[in-house]
Protein backbone atom coordinates (compact mmCIF):
# COMPACT_ATOMS: atom_id res chain seq x y z
CA UNK A 1 0.00 0.00 0.00
CA UNK A 2 2.82 2.40 0.89
CA UNK A 3 4.59 1.74 -2.41
CA UNK A 4 1.38 2.48 -4.34
CA UNK A 5 0.96 5.77 -2.51
CA UNK A 6 4.54 6.70 -3.35
CA UNK A 7 3.98 5.83 -7.02
CA UNK A 8 0.79 7.90 -7.06
CA UNK A 9 2.68 10.82 -5.58
CA UNK A 10 5.37 10.45 -8.27
CA UNK A 11 2.77 10.52 -11.03
CA UNK A 12 2.70 13.83 -12.91
CA UNK A 13 -0.65 14.64 -14.49
CA UNK A 14 -0.50 16.22 -17.97
CA UNK A 15 -1.03 19.96 -17.98
CA UNK A 16 -1.41 22.80 -20.48
CA UNK A 17 2.23 22.32 -21.47
CA UNK A 18 1.16 19.41 -23.71
CA UNK A 19 -0.26 22.04 -26.08
CA UNK A 20 3.08 23.83 -26.43
CA UNK A 21 4.90 22.81 -29.59
CA UNK A 22 8.35 24.14 -30.51
CA UNK A 23 9.31 24.85 -34.13
CA UNK A 24 9.75 21.67 -36.15
CA UNK A 25 13.51 22.06 -36.42
CA UNK A 26 16.29 24.33 -35.25
CA UNK A 27 16.20 27.62 -37.09
CA UNK A 28 12.59 27.16 -38.26
CA UNK A 29 10.18 30.11 -37.97
CA UNK A 30 8.37 30.24 -34.65
CA UNK A 31 5.02 29.63 -36.36
CA UNK A 32 6.14 26.42 -38.11
CA UNK A 33 4.84 23.92 -35.55
CA UNK A 34 3.01 20.60 -35.55
CA UNK A 35 -0.49 22.18 -35.28
CA UNK A 36 0.20 24.47 -38.26
CA UNK A 37 1.43 21.55 -40.38
CA UNK A 38 -1.57 19.39 -39.60
CA UNK A 39 -3.94 22.32 -40.08
CA UNK A 40 -2.58 22.58 -43.62
CA UNK A 41 -2.77 18.79 -44.05
CA UNK A 42 -6.41 18.90 -42.95
CA UNK A 43 -7.23 21.64 -45.45
CA UNK A 44 -5.56 19.64 -48.25
CA UNK A 45 -7.45 16.49 -47.27
CA UNK A 46 -10.78 18.33 -47.29
CA UNK A 47 -10.00 19.74 -50.75
CA UNK A 48 -9.05 16.27 -51.98
CA UNK A 49 -12.23 14.80 -50.52
CA UNK A 50 -14.39 17.50 -52.14
CA UNK A 51 -12.68 16.93 -55.48
CA UNK A 52 -13.12 13.16 -55.38
CA UNK A 53 -16.75 13.48 -54.24
CA UNK A 54 -18.03 16.25 -56.50
CA UNK A 55 -15.66 16.70 -59.48
CA UNK A 56 -17.39 14.03 -61.61
CA UNK A 57 -20.76 13.30 -60.01
CA UNK A 58 -22.61 10.17 -61.09
CA UNK A 59 -26.36 9.69 -61.27
CA UNK A 60 -26.10 6.91 -58.68
CA UNK A 61 -23.66 8.12 -56.00
CA UNK A 62 -21.00 5.71 -54.79
CA UNK A 63 -17.97 5.85 -52.55
CA UNK A 64 -16.76 9.36 -51.85
CA UNK A 65 -19.65 10.93 -53.74
CA UNK A 66 -22.11 9.12 -51.49
CA UNK A 67 -20.34 10.36 -48.36
CA UNK A 68 -20.09 13.86 -49.79
CA UNK A 69 -23.78 14.01 -50.68
CA UNK A 70 -24.81 12.77 -47.24
CA UNK A 71 -22.64 15.46 -45.67
CA UNK A 72 -24.04 18.07 -48.03
CA UNK A 73 -27.62 17.10 -47.21
CA UNK A 74 -26.91 17.17 -43.49
CA UNK A 75 -25.39 20.66 -43.55
CA UNK A 76 -28.03 21.96 -45.96
CA UNK A 77 -31.04 20.61 -44.04
CA UNK A 78 -29.81 20.99 -40.46
CA UNK A 79 -27.68 24.13 -40.72
CA UNK A 80 -28.28 26.25 -43.82
CA UNK A 81 -32.00 26.09 -44.53
CA UNK A 82 -33.26 26.81 -41.00
CA UNK A 83 -31.38 30.13 -40.91
CA UNK A 84 -30.80 31.11 -44.53
CA UNK A 85 -33.98 29.92 -46.22
CA UNK A 86 -33.89 30.64 -49.95
CA UNK A 87 -30.25 31.78 -49.66
CA UNK A 88 -29.11 28.41 -48.29
CA UNK A 89 -27.65 27.02 -51.51
CA UNK A 90 -25.65 30.19 -52.11
CA UNK A 91 -23.82 29.79 -48.79
CA UNK A 92 -23.40 26.02 -48.87
CA UNK A 93 -19.78 26.06 -50.19
CA UNK A 94 -18.68 28.11 -47.17
CA UNK A 95 -20.73 26.22 -44.60
CA UNK A 96 -19.89 22.76 -45.95
CA UNK A 97 -16.17 23.56 -46.10
CA UNK A 98 -16.30 24.99 -42.59
CA UNK A 99 -18.06 21.95 -41.18
CA UNK A 100 -15.81 19.33 -42.81
CA UNK A 101 -12.59 21.16 -42.01
CA UNK A 102 -13.42 21.78 -38.35
CA UNK A 103 -14.65 18.20 -37.98
CA UNK A 104 -11.43 16.80 -39.46
CA UNK A 105 -9.28 19.14 -37.37
CA UNK A 106 -11.15 18.00 -34.26
CA UNK A 107 -10.83 14.31 -35.12
CA UNK A 108 -7.08 14.71 -35.40
CA UNK A 109 -7.20 14.62 -31.60
CA UNK A 110 -7.93 10.89 -31.61
CA UNK A 111 -5.85 9.90 -34.64
CA UNK A 112 -2.73 7.94 -33.59
CA UNK A 113 0.58 9.77 -34.08
CA UNK A 114 -1.26 13.07 -34.63
CA UNK A 115 -3.27 13.25 -31.38
CA UNK A 116 -3.78 16.97 -31.56
CA UNK A 117 -7.17 18.64 -32.10
CA UNK A 118 -6.15 21.70 -34.11
CA UNK A 119 -8.92 23.83 -32.59
CA UNK A 120 -7.38 23.36 -29.13
CA UNK A 121 -5.10 26.23 -30.17
CA UNK A 122 -7.20 29.38 -29.91
CA UNK A 123 -5.67 30.99 -33.02
CA UNK A 124 -7.49 28.63 -35.39
CA UNK A 125 -11.08 29.04 -34.13
CA UNK A 126 -10.36 32.76 -33.62
CA UNK A 127 -9.51 33.19 -37.30
CA UNK A 128 -12.68 31.37 -38.34
CA UNK A 129 -14.83 33.35 -35.92
CA UNK A 130 -13.27 36.63 -37.09
CA UNK A 131 -13.95 35.69 -40.71
CA UNK A 132 -17.62 35.01 -39.96
CA UNK A 133 -17.76 38.24 -37.96
CA UNK A 134 -16.46 40.28 -40.90
CA UNK A 135 -18.92 38.59 -43.27
CA UNK A 136 -21.74 39.23 -40.81
CA UNK A 137 -21.01 42.97 -40.50
CA UNK A 138 -20.45 43.39 -44.25
CA UNK A 139 -23.70 41.65 -45.19
CA UNK A 140 -25.66 43.50 -42.54
CA UNK A 141 -24.56 46.90 -43.81
CA UNK A 142 -24.93 45.86 -47.45
CA UNK A 143 -28.48 44.53 -47.13
CA UNK A 144 -29.87 46.78 -44.41
CA UNK A 145 -27.72 49.88 -44.69
CA UNK A 146 -25.41 51.00 -41.89
CA UNK A 147 -28.14 52.83 -40.02
CA UNK A 148 -30.74 50.11 -40.51
CA UNK A 149 -28.34 47.34 -39.50
CA UNK A 150 -27.36 48.91 -36.19
CA UNK A 151 -30.92 50.08 -35.55
CA UNK A 152 -32.28 46.56 -36.00
CA UNK A 153 -29.47 45.23 -33.83
CA UNK A 154 -29.85 47.67 -30.95
CA UNK A 155 -33.54 48.58 -31.05
CA UNK A 156 -35.73 45.49 -31.64
CA UNK A 157 -39.32 46.61 -32.21
CA UNK A 158 -42.21 46.16 -29.82
CA UNK A 159 -40.54 47.16 -26.55
CA UNK A 160 -41.22 50.17 -24.31
CA UNK A 161 -38.86 53.01 -25.19
CA UNK A 162 -37.27 53.32 -21.70
CA UNK A 163 -36.09 49.70 -22.04
CA UNK A 164 -33.85 50.70 -24.95
CA UNK A 165 -31.58 52.74 -22.63
CA UNK A 166 -30.56 49.46 -21.04
CA UNK A 167 -31.06 47.10 -23.96
CA UNK A 168 -29.29 49.01 -26.76
CA UNK A 169 -25.75 48.98 -25.28
CA UNK A 170 -26.21 45.36 -24.18
CA UNK A 171 -27.23 44.32 -27.70
CA UNK A 172 -24.35 46.27 -29.23
CA UNK A 173 -21.84 44.66 -26.85
CA UNK A 174 -23.36 41.22 -27.32
CA UNK A 175 -23.38 41.31 -31.13
CA UNK A 176 -20.05 43.02 -31.78
CA UNK A 177 -17.85 41.62 -29.00
CA UNK A 178 -19.37 38.81 -26.97
CA UNK A 179 -20.83 36.82 -29.90
CA UNK A 180 -17.59 36.47 -31.93
CA UNK A 181 -15.61 35.87 -28.72
CA UNK A 182 -17.87 33.04 -27.54
CA UNK A 183 -18.05 31.66 -31.08
CA UNK A 184 -14.31 31.02 -30.99
CA UNK A 185 -13.91 30.15 -27.31
CA UNK A 186 -16.70 27.55 -27.28
CA UNK A 187 -14.89 25.44 -29.87
CA UNK A 188 -11.46 26.07 -28.38
CA UNK A 189 -12.45 25.30 -24.78
CA UNK A 190 -14.19 22.03 -25.64
CA UNK A 191 -11.26 20.76 -27.70
CA UNK A 192 -8.72 21.91 -25.12
CA UNK A 193 -10.53 20.34 -22.16
CA UNK A 194 -11.40 17.13 -23.99
CA UNK A 195 -7.83 16.54 -25.12
CA UNK A 196 -6.52 17.26 -21.62
CA UNK A 197 -8.90 14.70 -20.12
CA UNK A 198 -7.85 12.07 -22.67
CA UNK A 199 -4.20 12.80 -21.99
CA UNK A 200 -4.78 12.40 -18.24
CA UNK A 201 -6.45 8.99 -18.42
CA UNK A 202 -3.92 7.78 -21.00
CA UNK A 203 -1.09 8.85 -18.71
CA UNK A 204 -2.69 7.06 -15.75
CA UNK A 205 -2.98 3.83 -17.73
CA UNK A 206 0.59 4.02 -19.05
CA UNK A 207 2.11 4.96 -15.69
CA UNK A 208 0.48 2.29 -13.55
CA UNK A 209 0.57 -0.54 -16.12
CA UNK A 210 3.87 0.00 -17.92
CA UNK A 211 6.03 2.63 -16.27
CA UNK A 212 5.55 1.60 -12.61
CA UNK A 213 3.58 -1.64 -12.58
CA UNK A 214 2.70 -2.88 -9.09
CA UNK A 215 -0.02 -5.28 -7.85
CA UNK A 216 -1.77 -2.44 -6.02
CA UNK A 217 -1.50 0.03 -8.88
CA UNK A 218 -2.55 -2.35 -11.68
CA UNK A 219 -6.24 -1.82 -10.97
CA UNK A 220 -5.81 1.93 -11.29
CA UNK A 221 -3.94 1.43 -14.54
CA UNK A 222 -6.74 -0.75 -15.94
CA UNK A 223 -9.26 1.90 -14.90
CA UNK A 224 -7.19 4.49 -16.75
CA UNK A 225 -7.23 2.39 -19.94
CA UNK A 226 -10.99 1.77 -19.69
CA UNK A 227 -11.67 5.46 -19.13
CA UNK A 228 -9.41 6.37 -22.05
CA UNK A 229 -11.43 4.14 -24.38
CA UNK A 230 -14.75 5.44 -23.06
CA UNK A 231 -13.69 9.07 -23.18
CA UNK A 232 -12.32 8.65 -26.71
CA UNK A 233 -15.77 7.64 -27.91
CA UNK A 234 -17.38 10.50 -26.01
CA UNK A 235 -14.77 12.95 -27.29
CA UNK A 236 -15.48 11.94 -30.90
CA UNK A 237 -19.14 12.79 -30.31
CA UNK A 238 -18.14 16.18 -28.85
CA UNK A 239 -15.81 16.80 -31.79
CA UNK A 240 -18.68 16.26 -34.22
CA UNK A 241 -21.05 18.32 -32.09
CA UNK A 242 -18.68 21.28 -31.89
CA UNK A 243 -18.11 21.29 -35.66
CA UNK A 244 -21.89 21.27 -36.09
CA UNK A 245 -22.50 24.05 -33.55
CA UNK A 246 -19.76 26.30 -34.94
CA UNK A 247 -21.19 25.96 -38.45
CA UNK A 248 -24.74 26.41 -37.15
CA UNK A 249 -23.82 29.68 -35.44
CA UNK A 250 -22.05 30.85 -38.60
CA UNK A 251 -25.26 30.26 -40.57
CA UNK A 252 -27.30 32.02 -37.89
CA UNK A 253 -25.05 35.10 -37.94
CA UNK A 254 -25.08 35.29 -41.74
CA UNK A 255 -28.84 34.79 -41.84
CA UNK A 256 -29.38 37.51 -39.26
CA UNK A 257 -27.45 39.97 -41.42
CA UNK A 258 -29.28 39.00 -44.62
CA UNK A 259 -32.71 39.13 -43.02
CA UNK A 260 -33.28 41.63 -40.23
CA UNK A 261 -36.42 39.84 -39.06
CA UNK A 262 -34.35 36.78 -37.88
Amino acid sequence: MTSSIVLAEDFQAPGPSIFDFPPLYDGAPAWLTKPVIFAAVGAILVCAFAWSAFAKPQLVPRGMQNIGEKGYEFVRDQVARPFLGKDAERWMPLLLSLFFLILLWNLFGVVPLVQMPIASHIAFPAVFAATIYVIKIYLGIKHQGAGGYFKNMMFPPGLPKPIYFLLAPIELLSNLIIAPFTHAVRLFANMFAGHLILAFFSAVGFWFLFEKLTPMGAGLGVLGVVMTIAMTGFEMFIQFLQAFLFTLLAAMYIGGSLHSDH
